[in-house]
Order: structure tokens, then sequence, then C-alpha cells
């Protein structure tokens, strides 16, 4: 976690960086500008060398035009996740960039690899499997086979593997195993972006380098704990993926799963990747594992329908491209866990994600239990809130806490207020793919922010009873587009005497509207 836009920050150690699937969006669209940003801040060793890896017919030259094109046209997209690339830099670091036209099935490629790794000034090598997932064991099992794997003094190698980590259990234990007979542990970087972000990692410093939360962080002082990621768009041009996955398998085992083991594990004996991943590991593990009823009992799922999102009409996601018309993937899912250790017991966790609904949003809401109404008895006051402390990861980046005020008059009339902190009034938060960061430790050796096997197969292993019950009854429950969900998931909250956090309510001080653009 040591990527930082301060000149403090020392230099990567100089590598050759191998991006397979060089012609696919993941790399147009997210590595290269964040390896670009990563060199305008001077993180970049003058010796690394960026070698395309693809099928597509080109060479050095065409590799290079086809980026800077594409860029260029990005400049004026207000909906680019990189920020802007300034072109007058751009043939300095173009020159990083190679391209090796090859299949990623036959032996002639990995030769090109070796002669790649031979001809740079240094012998430490990456692999960024920017692929469709159905290659990455393929890929890493060809790297075995031609000794581009073996390690030695001075000489680093390391593999990059995108989510999804399989698409259920069996296949995570799968996919681990393989990349595990030709390399170890220390060499694979399982890269999940949502870690990338700033706020995202804030949550432990928030937690741990702050001495008032720990003491009431625990069943003593919580009720329960809300996770949200709420999304306004639809499926858009992932319709083929989407449609073989759904919310639960796209969000939950990796994005939602982060989110709660940050929140919810035990204070790391040290800030490092083996200590952090280790109870992160234990976390997940303790998550109680439903049965087929209990799971089916314990989530809610939901399609979007036809709707209005800012006053325009959007169409439902049967009628989006890719999508078969009788559908019934889920776009929406919610569910309830329960960890089964000394710090949590009795408190719920409910995690949600959703497209197409009223907001963008994603945060981390922890409900506090009400303080005792006895003193109010003889009041005005007919009931008292509980307190939330709102931790917003996006787009209003931020901390806030909800507590109780007396209104002013003559009566005795409470409103809830908040308190809180913006990011953007402190910090200056330039534009970032979440990749920055990721690419930075990765070079650097840093696996803090990466997934470890256990870590991944505990998610799966949370996850499989919810899988194995819409199995068996796939019915999905429709929700309008710009609704926060379908009924079934205010029912399943709603049986514990709770409600959802208001997804997208506006902090004091900020934009609603001028966020979401």
């Amino acid at each position: 976690m040591a990527y930082s836009q301060s000149s403090q920050a020392p230099t990567a150690p100089p590598a050759t960086l191998f991006l397979f699937g060089a012609s696919g969006d993941l790399v147009k669209r997210l590595l290269v500008p964040s390896l670009y940003s990563l060199f305008r801040t001077g993180l970049l060793d003058p010796a690394l060398q960026i070698v395309g890896i693809d099928h597509v017919s080109g060479n050095d030259e065409s590799f290079r035009r086809h980026l800077a094109d594409f860029l260029a046209a990005q400049a004026d997209d207000p909906d680019a996740e990189a920020g802007e690339i300034d072109l007058e830099q751009w043939p300095d670091f173009a020159q990083r960039l190679r391209y090796i036209q090859g299949d990623f099935t036959q032996a002639d490629t990995y030769r090109q690899i070796t002669r790649a790794i031979q001809a740079s000034p240094t012998r430490n090598a990456l692999f960024y499997l920017a692929t469709a997932p159905r290659f990455f064991a393929d890929i890493a099992e060809r790297l075995g086979d031609a000794g581009l794997l073996q390690e030695a003094a001075e000489q680093y190698r390391r593999v990059l593997v995108e989510k999804p980590f399989g698409h259920d259990l069996a296949s995570a234990r799968a996919l681990n195993e393989r990349l595990l007979a030709v390399m170890a542990e220390h060499q694979i970087y399982r890269i999940d972006h949502f870690l990338g972000k700033e706020t995202v990692q804030n949550v432990l410093v928030a937690r741990f380098a702050n001495v008032l939360f720990e003491p009431l962080w625990n069943n003593h002082y919580i009720d329960h704990i809300q996770i949200t990621a709420a999304e306004t768009v639809g499926v858009e041009q992932r319709g083929n993926f989407y449609d073989k996955n759904g919310a639960l398998r796209d969000m939950l085992p990796n994005h939602l799963f982060q989110l709660l083991a940050m929140v919810a594990i035990e204070p790391p004996a040290a800030f490092d990747a083996d200590a952090l991943r280790s109870e992160k590991s234990k976390l997940l593990g303790a998550i109680r594992p439903w049965s087929m009823e209990e799971a089916r009992y314990n989530s809610a799922r939901g399609q979007y329908r036809a709707g209005t999102l800012k006053g325009e009409p959007v169409p439902g996601y049967r009628d989006e491209p890719d999508v078969d018309a009788d559908s019934n993937t889920e776009t929406y899912v919610a569910i309830k866990l329960v960890i089964d250790n000394w710090r949590w017991a009795g408190v719920p966790f409910y995690l949600r994600t959703g497209k197409r609904m009223g907001a963008r949003d994603t945060e981390i809401a922890i409900c506090f239990k009400p303080a005792p109404y006895a003193q109010f008895r003889d009041t005005r006051v007919d009931r008292l809130e509980p307190n939330y402390l709102i931790i917003q990861i996006q787009p209003d980046e931020g901390i806030w806490l909800d507590f109780e005020a007396k209104r002013p008059g003559p009566t005795l009339d409470l409103e809830t207020v908040q308190m809180g902190f913006a990011y953007e009034d402190f910090f200056a938060l330039p534009p970032s793919t979440g990749y920055e960061t990721l690419l930075y430790d990765c070079l650097s050796g840093d696996q803090m922010l990466f997934q470890r096997a256990d870590t991944i197969e505990n998610g799966w292993r949370a996850v499989q009873p919810f899988l194995e019950a819409w199995k068996d009854d796939p019915r999905t429950d429709g929700y309008a587009a710009g609704e926060d969900g379908p009924a079934s998931a205010s029912e399943l909250i709603g049986r514990d005497g709770r409600n959802w956090h208001q997804v997208g309510r506006q902090r004091p001080g900020t934009d609603r509207e001028q966020a979401e653009e």
C-alpha cells in the first residue's frame, strides 16, 4: 500500500511487465493509463519495459499508435476512469511499449517472451493476465513449462490475475491448485481493483489509528452493519458476461467481502501483508455456513425492469444487448450473514448490491444500539433513533456520524444531525482508476492489497449455499429502474425489525447531483 501521489514514495524496482490480452479494454482503458500516471509521478524505473501480447496483428509502432489514438479520444470523455493524458509527455512513455503478436496456446509465444526478458536490462518479470478467466490457468502452466516462473537471486517472477477467481467454490479451488502447482503463493497477485481505492484502504486506518473507535467496535455497542454497493448504470456492454454470472458472483465474493473483512477483522499483529491477510482469511472463515433453506430465507434477488433514471427512460435488463429474453439472472442481491466469533456474536451483517438503483452509493453503515429511552419517557420524544457511523467509499468519500440533537425551541424535540469528514476538504484526490496503487505494489513486491488462496476459498465457501439455493429456485423479483431494489429485500431486513439505510443520502456540504455526474 505504498503508492502515493507524493514524491516521497520510492521508485518501483525495474522489471519487464507483460500484458496478456493487450488488445482488450482492460489494458487500454485502465492499465496503460495507470502506468502512465505512475510514470508522470516518477514512480516507474527508467528500465521498466511494458510488452503487450495478443494474437491481433501488430508491432511496436502500431501498438503505441493504437493506445495513443484511444487515449486522445478519451481526453474529453467525462465518464473515462483515468485522468487526462498529457500527450506532450506521451512519446517518452511510449518508448517503453513493445508488442508481441502471439497465440497464448503456442510455444513460440513463450519463446518470444524469453527473448524479450533476455534483451531487457533486468531479469525481473511480471505477467499480467488481462484475458478471459478461462485462460488464467493455461497461461500460468505454459509460463511454468517454459521456465519463465523460476526465481533466483536478483530475479523475481510474478503473475497478476484479475477477478473473477472462479465462479463457485469448486472452480476457485481448482484454479488455485493449478496456479500453485507452477509457482509459490508469494508470486501470485490476485487483483481486485476495488482495494486500490484510497477510501477503501482508509477503512483500516480509521479503525486502527483512532483509539476512540476500537472500544465501541464490538457486539456490546453495535446493533448491525450494512454494506451497500448501489449503481445507477445497467449492464452496458457486459451483457454476455453478466448474464452468465449475475450480481452475486460479480460483486459479493470480491468487492463486498473485502469491505466486510476490513470493517470486521481483528487488529492484525503488524501492518504488513502476512498479518493482514491472515486476519482477513480468519474473518471470512468465521462466516456461519447457511443451509440451503437458511440461505434462501436470508437472501433476496431482483432484476431491474424498465423505468426512469434522472428523468430519462431506461430499458429493463432483459432488453439489454446480449441478454437472454427469458433470463432470471439477478441484477440485485441482498444477503444476511453472521460471523461466529466473540467480537461479532449476535451482530447481523446485511450486504446488498444492485444495478439501475436510484443513486450511486458505496458505503458501510454501522448502526449502534439505541440509547435507553427511560430518561425521555415523560417528554415529547416518542423514540430514539440509533446512531450511524457511515464510511462512504463513493461518490462522496468521507466518514460521517449521525447523532441526535435538540431542535431549537421551547419544547424537547430531537433531530438527527451529522458530523463528518469529507476527503475533498482535506486532500487532493486526483483522478484514479485504483490500479495505480495495485500496479505499484506489485512492482514493489507488497502483497497487502492482494488476496491469498485461502481468503478466496473462504469467500466462496460463504457464498456457495446461496448459489445452491438459487439453482434450486431461480426466480428473481422485479424492481423498476430507479428504485432501491425489490420488495423482498425490504422484507429480508424488516423481519429483524430493521430498515435499510437510505441509498444516496446527501451529506452536508456535498453536491449529490454533481457527484453523480
